[in-house]
């Protein structure tokens, strides 16, 4: 069965058909600056690769375009759309409406798109995505959306309230929802194959890193706490988004800047974090490559970051009581076994001990332990794979198969 998985953004559209009898990624591409100019890629297994301009009014236009390469002669990777089994959507906040995948319905997209005001450009262009999906695709093809969200919804309520009113809660659904739910599901899942120890049996620490970062305790299985928020703004420092600071900060900023909510919005979100700190770049490798230099401010911003990240993973595992599995993921948390090595270092007190040159060794897609035989923590660097997770969940929820 061949799954076409989407992840929409306000201007773009991601995709992969994957087929799922070997899980092999057929076809991946991304249609950009929709709504601009508009651009295609798209690459085939065998390494077939398509490039062009093209003009993309809409997400509608989008998917005519992606369907055409689809069963294009020279580019495509079925013989007809009848071919794709379902698709499945990533739609980034589901809230408390959702607590796991489903199949899309009327009635799902009017939840989807009243959600949009907690994220009005991710959950708009989701909806504009399907429905556009949908024109392109007949009704025999099934539609799942997964929810960044859902992992989540296992959060105690004494994890996920903030410290105002309690009506700010009823009234405005102002709580912690956490993002990367569906990276930290798959990789928590992909820990018994690498430890041959169940999930449902561990205490698991989740580090997704990258340009987005998130941490994630995860207890049996279940999300119980992880360092996002209302937003992807909150926690540890990111590529241009400021991570945790004290609320009065912003309105402190506010008055001094002439800032309005919009300006700060955009200041705390686009031009703050790693790139508002080091004054570089917003991507690590830059900034790794400038503090190697001398660059005080890039070894400030890498200081900070491991710093942080070494802070949520101790918060974690005392939301646990404990810790037996580390997991690196993420573009960063993948790749970067100098980020690692500093972090692993500085937690001794959880008894982490790390084999330097696997360490060093595991990377660019590479899965492995990195952790010593004496290490009483399991430290595993697990690269993501977010498409493979929706797919699951759209062939789970299309044949009833729920042993997927």
């Amino acid at each position: 069965m061949n799954i076409l998985v989407i992840n929409a953004g306000s201007s773009s559209l991601k995709y992969q058909v994957i087929d799922m009898n070997n899980e092999q990624i057929l076809a991946k591409g991304n249609c950009e600056r929709i709504g601009i100019d508009g651009a295609v890629t798209h690459k085939t297994s065998d390494d077939r690769i398509f490039e062009s301009n093209f003009d993309l009014p809409s997400h509608k236009d989008a998917f005519r375009i992606l369907s055409s390469l689809l069963v294009d002669k020279k580019y495509g990777v079925v013989n007809s759309l009848k071919e794709i089994s379902a698709v499945g959507h990533r739609v980034v906040q589901g809230a408390e409406e959702f607590k796991s995948s489903v199949i899309v319905t009327d009635e799902v997209l009017k939840k989807i798109e009243s959600l949009s005001v907690l994220a009005p450009l991710h959950n708009s262009a989701s909806v504009e995505a399907i429905r556009a999906c949908q024109a392109t695709f007949d009704n025999s093809t099934p539609q799942v959306v997964v929810f960044d969200t859902s992992f989540h919804q296992t959060i105690p309520e004494k994890a996920y309230l903030y410290g105002f009113p309690y009506e700010c809660y009823e009234k405005y659904r102002v709580r912690k929802y956490g993002f990367h739910g569906t990276s930290h599901r798959y990789v928590s899942k992909r820990v018994e194959k690498i430890l041959g120890k169940p999930p449902e049996s561990l205490k698991i620490v989740s580090c997704h890193l990258g340009n987005g970062s998130s941490i994630c305790a995860i207890l049996n299985g279940k999300s119980i706490d992880t360092t996002m928020g209302l937003t992807p703004l909150d926690g540890v420092i990111m590529g241009t988004r400021t991570g945790n600071v004290d609320p009065s900060c912003v309105t402190f900023l506010m008055n001094q800047m002439q800032y309005n909510a919009h300006d700060m919005d955009i200041f705390m979100n686009k031009k703050s974090g790693l790139f508002g700190i080091s004054g570089i770049s917003s991507d690590y490798r830059d900034i790794k490559k400038a503090a190697d230099s001398g660059n005080k401010r890039a070894k400030i911003a890498l200081d900070m970051l491991s710093y942080q990240i070494r802070k949520g993973i101790a918060s974690s595992a005392v939301a646990m009581d404990g810790i037996d599995v580390l997991i690196f993921t993420g573009g960063i948390g993948e790749n970067s076994h100098c980020l690692r090595e500093d972090i692993c270092n500085h937690l001794n007190v959880f008894g982490i001990e790390i084999n330097k040159m696997a360490n060093a060794e595991t990377i660019h897609g590479k899965e492995g332990i990195i952790s010593t035989e004496n290490s009483k923590v399991s430290v595993c660097i697990i690269p993501t794979n977010e498409e493979l997770m929706i797919a699951k969940d759209a062939l789970k929820l299309t044949t009833g198969n729920l042993h997927l």
